[in-house]
């Protein structure tokens, strides 16, 4: 198990009681509760098996459920090992080819149970748990359910402290602690009925919803449901996309941060926004090398201060690039990229290609409407709140979470009290993408202490100055959206330094030495040791180095949340300048000699069914716009993960031959959304 991560800068190693079991025969060890995936990559095995189309070797993309690339035979049924626990003496075979279906004998048909509902919560992440902290304190009758052993969704796997406000959000909070934070609240509402590890598979045409409740299949008639059950990732074409070891970042946050597992040693990142910039945070903090992120735009979609953080660490960004091809065998060994014009389109001559065991795709995400859009179908009074309504910040998503609560218990109870106005203006606030960035206004003082404020984007967050104890850190304007000054008297508490989510804030003390004042940074990496004496490169808000300078104290203390501040001495042209040192050094992004072939023809659009962008493109330039059409002749979309993949990717190159948007007939979603073995509507699952 030498995959398994000992030290983390902000994660707890905890004992976990082993678990053995075996792996094509051998025996392994995974530990209690544990996703069959994770306890696989932890032993080193990354192969799930391989494909019956051409024995391409199959891994994990999503690790959420959502695709079925890392299929296993468990105990002869074939499971998707991400949804699976480990348990002891469990037999786990790789699959080859065509599973053999299992011989398991005939089904009793038996009653299932079938149970009433004012309100039905699809998801118990950040909005599932915010709507259902406010149903419950109105005391509707609400069950709410998630596909995972533990509450919280996507804020299981953040350790980086939230943006936002303090008052609505958390802000300040880390992620993680936010999600157990909700999760406690809502059990102290008995009218709130929670199902964990189950799965809701359809919403039916007589309005009832079909859920498979700890392996048991349950039908639920709810009065009115709300749609929080989150987004997927998007993929990406390129040649070499079905390649083992190109996964989603939300995959390789659950290995690292959910089960502390290390899935890599080199890293490399395709996709600047949000989800990118943190992932490749996550990994420095996990100790795998991040070799480089891409990102097709002039400039990162995601925060400035998320991007300015990787770059500042040593982590190339280039900015109008994209992914090329990946290289390897059965798994990816490097990966090829180059620039790209105004079109998309690559610029030959300018490819880089860089070796690296693991390609992440962090290229948007995409609602899970499906609940939403059939019970719409179905007649259902629906409603939807987070990334199911709109891709916003998880922030964003408990605000709007809260706000749906509210209306539904309104809805089922009319003497609620009426959602304020105020409610409403703070999540237009909190969903905003970043605004405009200006140019630095560091102050002309050189005496005393101060903070220095490397916060330059218009973005929603203002813990700083709700930290602050004498009130000199303040927003001008907005109070959430408006860039941070500092005006008044600082004492040196350090709790802005700390605070801040985007690392942005440093102190600057001249009260000891006015010629070499000490600068006092934030810094989250211990697992990258730095010790009193170190010499460390430091760097300004771009990366660039300013000189090396002797760390001279480390204050660690349980206050900060895990927040190292580092005090070391420079001169006074350039104090104000530093806001952190580099940890990777240049030699983990040198670049390999580029053998490339121009083509695309080899992109896979769907990794279920094998099938690429040329089949696509050649039913599209003879005139099919129809994606069931596509389906039906090439079979796109009718493997396991039943479109949810190949969908975005055959619109996109729809759009790309010329098919406008109104012109295309969109898929027919079969029932149900997620493969359940049939003996389950049988029996309920007592098999």
């Amino acid at each position: 198990m030498g995959n398994r991560i000992i030290e983390h800068p902000i994660l707890p190693i905890l004992e976990r009681e082993k678990i053995p079991f075996y792996w094509n025969g051998t025996k392994y060890f995974g530990f209690k509760n544990e996703m069959i995936s994770s306890a696989l990559f932890a032993n080193g095995i990354k192969v799930f098996g391989h494909h019956h189309k051409g024995g391409s070797a199959q891994g994990i993309f999503c690790a959420n459920g959502q695709c079925a690339k890392c299929s296993v035979i468990v105990d002869g049924v074939l499971m998707k090992s991400c949804m699976t626990i480990v348990k002891p003496e469990m037999k786990v075979e790789s699959v080859e080819g065509l599973p053999k279906l299992p011989q398991t004998g005939k089904h009793k048909i038996s009653e299932i149970e079938e149970l009433e509902y004012d309100v039905l919560i699809i998801g118990g992440g950040p909005a599932g748990l915010s709507a259902a902290i406010q149903l419950g304190k109105h005391k509707i009758k609400t069950l709410l359910i998630d596909d995972k052993g533990e509450l919280g969704g996507k804020l299981v796997l953040q350790t980086h402290k939230f943006f936002g406000s303090q008052e609505d959000s958390f802000a300040g909070t880390r992620g993680n602690e936010i999600g157990k934070k909700l999760a406690q609240q809502i059990t102290e509402f008995p009218e709130i009925t929670i199902w964990k590890n189950s799965t809701a598979l359809f919403v039916f045409k007589d309005k009832k919803v079909g859920i498979l409740n700890n392996d048991i299949y349950k039908l639920v008639k709810p009065k009115i449901i709300l749609n929080a059950a989150g987004a997927r990732e998007k993929f990406l074409r390129f040649k070499g996309n079905s390649l083992a070891g190109i996964y989603g970042a939300g995959a390789f946050q659950t290995l690292v941060n959910r089960d502390l597992v290390r899935p890599t040693k080199r890293l490399f990142i395709v996709g600047g926004g949000n989800v990118g910039l943190i992932a490749g945070y996550h990994a420095l903090q996990a100790g795998i090398e991040v070799v480089g992120l891409v990102e097709a735009m002039p400039k990162c979609g995601g925060y400035k201060v998320h991007a300015d953080k990787l770059a500042r660490l040593g982590v190339p960004i280039y900015t109008s690039h994209s992914v090329l091809q990946a290289n390897g065998k059965e798994t990816i060994e490097s990966v090829t990229i180059s620039q790209i014009d105004d079109k998309f389109n690559p610029v030959k001559g300018t490819e880089k290609t860089f070796d690296c065991d693991t390609l992440l795709i962090a290229v948007g995400l995409e609602s899970v409407s499906e609940f939403t859009d059939e019970a719409e179908t179905a007649g259902i009074r629906v409603l939807s709140a987070g990334d199911a309504k709109e891709i916003a910040e998880a922030s964003s998503a408990m605000f709007n979470g809260k706000i749906a609560g509210l209306k539904i218990a309104k809805e089922i109870d009319p003497n609620v009290e009426k959602i304020p106005q105020s409610w409403f203006d703070k999540a237009e606030i909190l969903k905003k993408e970043a605004g405009k960035t200006y140019d630095y206004n560091i102050t002309e003082i050189e005496e005393g202490i101060l903070p220095i404020i490397h916060c330059l984007q218009e973005i929603p967050c203002n813990p700083c100055s709700t930290v602050c104890p004498t009130n000199s850190i303040f927003m001008k304007g907005d109070p959430i959206m408006d860039l941070p000054h500092f005006e008044g008297k600082c004492i040196g508490c350090g709790k802005c330094v700390a605070v801040c989510p985007g690392l942005a804030i440093t102190l600057v003390d001249y009260r000891k030495n006015a010629e070499n004042p000490t600068v006092t940074l934030p810094y989250e990496i211990s697992n990258h040791k730095v010790l009193v004496g170190d010499e460390v490169r430091c760097v300004d808000i771009d990366g660039k180095e300013l000189g090396t300078f002797s760390v001279t104290q480390i204050l660690d203390v349980k206050v900060n949340n895990r927040t190292q501040l580092i005090k070391l001495k420079a001169h006074k042209n350039i104090a104000k300048k530093i806001v952190s040192f580099q940890i990777q050094k240049a030699e983990v992004s040198q670049q390999k000699e580029t053998e490339i072939q121009h083509t695309s023809d080899e992109e896979m659009v769907c990794l279920c069914e094998r099938v690429t962008a040329k089949d696509v493109r050649d039913l599209v330039r003879n005139g099919v716009s129809d994606i069931n059409q596509i389906k039906a002749i090439t079979r796109a979309g009718m493997g396991p993960c039943g479109a949810k993949s190949c969908d975005n990717l055959i619109k996109q190159i729809l759009r790309r031959e010329g098919v406008p948007n109104e012109e295309i007939e969109p898929n027919t979603r079969r029932p149900v959304f997620v493969e359940v073995p049939l003996g389950k509507f049988a029996d309920g699952g007592k098999i």
